[in-house]
């Protein structure tokens, strides 16, 4: 961490977790004196969704920090297929195991120089 010593350190740590703690207890204790409309009820319903979607896009169409939309992406590919599995099953169980097992696979058969095969070449665009 910054270089005041294992003490401040730990202080630092302390302070970030008990700011974090208020924060939220805060939000605990306010709720039942709060009141949200309807309208503003119904968007946060889609907030998890959206964040959720924030974090896991960039590491489907960035993996390599730029943007990558070809067949070579295994990441891509392995997320595409998780896609198709929760929207067939309903089943976040499934769609994790799916998903993470075609990703292992496609990386463990080296995907990327599949793909560039001579044969296949037509398939990268």
């Amino acid at each position: 961490m910054g270089g005041g010593g294992a003490v401040s350190d730990w202080l630092i740590v302390l302070g970030m977790g008990v700011v974090t703690f208020a924060i939220r207890m805060s939000m605990i204790l306010g709720s039942g004196r709060l009141t949200i409309s309807e309208p503003l009820r119904r968007a946060l319903r889609f907030a998890p969704a959206a964040v959720l979607s924030a974090i896991i896009a960039p590491e489907l169409l960035q993996p390599g920090g730029g943007l990558d939309l070809s067949l070579a992406n295994e990441r891509l590919l392995a997320g595409l297929l998780a896609i198709i599995v929760a929207w067939r099953t309903d089943s976040m169980i499934w769609t994790v195991v799916i998903g993470m097992g075609a990703l292992w696979l496609l990386q463990a058969i080296d995907w990327t120089t599949l793909v560039a095969w001579p044969s296949l070449s037509w398939l990268v665009g």
